[in-house]
């Protein structure tokens, strides 16, 4: 049998068999597990595609799997603190975690700690890197959301404190999850918060652009891939179908179920912690506390297959299965070393002997760069997408 295109990776609290278990997208049949400890929610993260990591629940550690060996058992790396959130970098040169109220940021290559962003006031609870990896943003319980250039808290000199690109401060109770949509820096980051709204922002000016209030509180949120229709995961169990494209949408707006696009996936029976949908916008996964992981056909708003869990349902991602995930002979190409847990080194020297390195597919795009610098100068390349308009 050929290998799937995408899969579907989860976990719950319980982890009685396995911590995270992998299945087929379209029979939905498991195909490897990985065992050892339980998965805190938010932090299931793919590293170059050759290991799988999850923050232990409760405990100051993540957990660390090659990600084809079957049935192993995890390695760890120690943290300063329990992680509530992890998230890394699309191209697998940097880990970002959430301890406590604050942002750690590592060099995956050496296990080097670059920064620590402490500019929450409460505690993190969710962190997501854009698709180019040039940012990446935080959510937290004091009800902000940090947009952070990736480029600005890598820095050498601990005299500088990093501060965040945008301060995203509209919410006006904890934030619950967030999503960042496609094109990098011109992204739009969508924020799910208790105060039953979900708004919508533009990254690159930090501008609101939408805001939709619910009569329930909001637990989790995505955006399809074409950002047509935004999806929000509520406290009572049903998944509000948000259309993006409506000729009638305001910046301030009630949810209503109506024939324009908005509509109500019904079938979980308590709230949904985790939503992704496929890379062809055709099919939504959901994760809930009902111990259940529900696959949706989008147009339908059918519920074509439930995976039944033994606990609360932690994770639940769809992801493009990484190359070596069936290949039982491989290995990474690069073990992970230990991770550092203080800016300082064991000497007492400080960040500045901190080595940057940029990998050599990201040096030979610099290279590019520098090559043709004076055609890029005066050159503006920009993208276009469905409207959503900044003011009503």
């Amino acid at each position: 049998m050929a290998a799937p295109l995408e899969v579907i990776v989860s976990s719950d609290s319980a982890a009685q068999m396995w911590n995270s278990t992998v299945f087929d997208l379209h029979s939905g049949s498991s195909l490897l597990s990985y065992r050892g400890g339980n998965s805190t929610a938010r932090t299931l993260t793919v590293l170059r595609g050759e290991y799988l990591l999850s923050a232990q629940l409760g405990k100051n550690f993540i957990n660390v799997w090659e990600i084809q060996r079957k049935d192993q058992l995890q390695q760890k790396l120690m943290c300063p603190g329990v992680v509530t959130c992890l998230s890394a970098s699309p191209n697998g040169l940097f880990l970002a975690a959430g301890v406590a109220e604050a942002v750690y940021l590592w060099e995956v290559s050496t296990g080097k700690l670059l920064s620590v962003l402490s500019r929450h006031y409460q505690d993190v609870t969710c962190l997501k890197f854009t698709d180019d990896g040039s940012h990446f943003v935080s959510g937290g319980k004091d009800n902000l959301a940090l947009v952070w250039s990736l480029a600005s808290v890598i820095q050498l000199d601990l005299s500088h404190t990093p501060e965040p690109r945008h301060v995203l401060s509209r919410h006006s109770l904890p934030i619950t999850d967030l999503h960042c949509g496609m094109m990098g820096a011109q992204a739009r980051v969508a924020t799910a918060s208790l105060d039953q709204t979900v708004k919508v922002w533009e990254l690159s000016s930090g501008e609101l652009l939408l805001s939709v209030l619910f009569d329930v509180e909001i637990m989790s949120v995505t955006f399809d891939p074409c950002e047509y229709f935004l999806f929000c995961g509520g406290s009572d169990g049903n998944i509000f179908q948000v259309s993006l494209c409506s000729q009638s949408l305001s910046r301030d707006k009630s949810f209503q179920s109506d024939n324009d696009g908005n509509q109500i996936f019904k079938g979980h029976r308590n709230l949904v912690t985790c939503l992704s949908v496929s890379m062809d916008g055709t099919l939504l996964l959901s994760g809930s506390h009902d111990e259940t992981v529900r696959l949706w056909d989008v147009q339908s708003k059918q519920s074509i297959r439930c995976l039944a869990h033994k606990g609360a349902v932690t994770n639940a991602i769809i992801m493009p299965a990484p190359a070596n995930m069936f290949l039982p002979d491989s290995r990474p190409a690069v073990p992970l070393p230990r991770f550092s847990r203080h800016l300082h080194t064991a000497d007492g020297a400080e960040a500045a002997d901190v080595c940057v390195r940029i990998g050599l597919y990201a040096q030979e795009e610099e290279d590019t760069y520098c090559r043709k610098s004076f055609i890029l100068k005066c050159c503006c390349v920009s993208g276009g997408r469905g409207h959503v308009p900044a003011e009503s």
